[in-house]
């Protein structure tokens, strides 16, 4: 083919999927956010230092270019590789080895004699599985359902976020085994009857904190409900976009009917998200940075061993996503045995940098303490902006949330995410730090 040749094609700028055909064979099959851009791109002088040979050689070969358009870029990305798994175009399958492609499993849990209905045979896991994983270690009889190859990693991790957003699910959590009895006091925490006769505590997950586990791991969610979630996550992943949405629909008018307004809450917000995708990550693989009109938060945390190599990181959420572009981190160094003053001198710190977009809420690791002490230096530069604590137990797991209720009521979720985030980073940066020590 040549440049010319597409004129007659009229290839939207939006986005879908495109087919490289010679004659009736298919040659290779792509996504993209804009197809008017992206199949022109095949056409440029420098395409064999960006694709190389063996692409350049397709072009050449390829006699026509046909596309379907989809609604948003996870639909494309989701077609592309049910296409190419149903066609299998020789220079799709030439250019990766089929170990190096990414699959979506459903597994067949193992159901127990006395499965009560929160065994693990009642809840599916939904993985992201490596193709030499899923042939040197997976026994198909472990598999419900699987989707894919997915040409791009980066891309289907994602598009999983923004799956599992709409549709939570268990990854790796185990379910419990007790029926559940009642919420205790003051606490996120569960207490449940097991077949022994106790009554133990039962702790979500953290995925469950933050909304992207439904309860299978504190014994909250039935098999019933769980089943529905795995039958929208199937529909979606086999490209049903629209049957999906149709049956949602149907399901909140029930809802609606029986006066389950809740279920019918659940089942509306689904539907809008389906309707609204964000596709920046995809098209891009890039997050988006706010100026001041987006939902940023900011966490700080500090580490150290017994005083020593103290350092302090702040981690940034933007629009619900972690914007790992905008961490930082900071080697204390004044308060090196001292939680309090060193929180002090980074968040001081921090706020020195006028030209970093100030969040709508800080979050701190710890309690009162930190709170008022974060308070403190924000009202000494003259920031008026709100401050969570997010208090944890013995185990260093997030117990509840303290401070602005305003905040905490509309952006928990991603508060926990945040935490989540800075003590991760700061326990990598610390460990660094000490490496570093002793090489010394």
């Amino acid at each position: 083919m040549i440049r010319r040749e597409l004129k007659k094609y009229r290839l939207p700028d939006g986005p879908g999927v495109y087919l490289f055909k010679k004659g009736r064979k298919i040659l290779y099959i792509g996504k993209a956010a804009s197809l008017r851009d992206r199949v022109r791109s095949y056409f440029s002088a420098d395409l064999v230092n960006g694709r190389g040979q063996a692409i350049v050689g397709m072009v050449d070969d390829a006699t026509s270019v046909s596309y379907q358009k989809t609604d948003s870029v996870l639909e494309a990305l989701l077609l592309e590789a049910s296409l190419i798994k149903r066609h299998q175009p020789p220079f799709n399958i030439e250019q990766k080895d089929n170990k190096s492609w990414n699959y979506v499993v459903i597994t067949k849990e193992p159901a127990r004699p006395d499965d009560s209905g929160r065994s693990g045979g009642a809840f599916p896991r939904v993985l992201i599985v490596r193709g030499r994983e899923l042939y040197q270690g997976w026994d198909k009889a472990d598999i419900k359902h699987l989707f894919g190859p997915f040409p791009h990693g980066g891309q289907l991790r994602d598009a999983m976020k923004m799956v599992r957003r709409i549709f939570p699910f268990r990854d790796r959590c185990t379910p419990c085994d007790g029926q559940l009895r009642r919420t205790t006091p003051h606490s996120n925490s569960r207490e449940l009857e097991y077949k022994d006769g106790k009554v133990r505590e039962c702790k979500p997950c953290f995925n469950r904190q933050i909304g992207l586990c439904p309860g299978v791991c504190s014994g909250e969610m039935t098999k019933e409900k769980y089943a529905q979630t795995i039958r929208s996550i199937r529909e979606l992943f086999s490209g049903n976009f629209k049957g999906l949405k149709r049956r949602l629909a149907r399901e909140m008018k029930e809802a609606v009917k029986r006066e389950d307004f809740e279920e019918a809450e659940k089942l509306r917000r689904q539907i809008s998200a389906l309707e609204h995708v964000r596709d920046v990550s995809l098209i891009k693989n890039e997050k988006l940075v706010s100026a001041g009109g987006g939902t940023r938060i900011e966490a700080f945390d500090i580490a150290h061993t017994a005083g020593k190599e103290t350092v302090g990181v702040m981690t940034v959420l933007d629009n619900g996503e972690p914007y790992k572009a905008a961490y930082r981190k900071f080697n204390v160094r004044t308060a090196t045995n001292d939680d309090i003053a060193a929180l002090k001198e980074v968040l001081s710190r921090r706020l020195n940098h006028s030209e970093w977009p100030l969040p709508r809420v800080f979050v701190v690791d710890g309690g009162k303490a930190q709170l008022r002490a974060a308070g403190i230096v924000l009202k000494s530069a003259g920031v008026m902006i709100p401050v969570v604590g997010v208090v944890k137990d013995e185990f260093h797991r997030p117990e509840r949330v303290i401070g602005d209720e305003r905040m905490i009521q509309a952006h928990e979720r991603d508060i926990l995410l945040a935490n989540n985030e800075a003590h991760r980073f700061a326990i990598g940066f610390h460990r660094a730090r000490q490496r570093k020590s002793f090489g010394r």
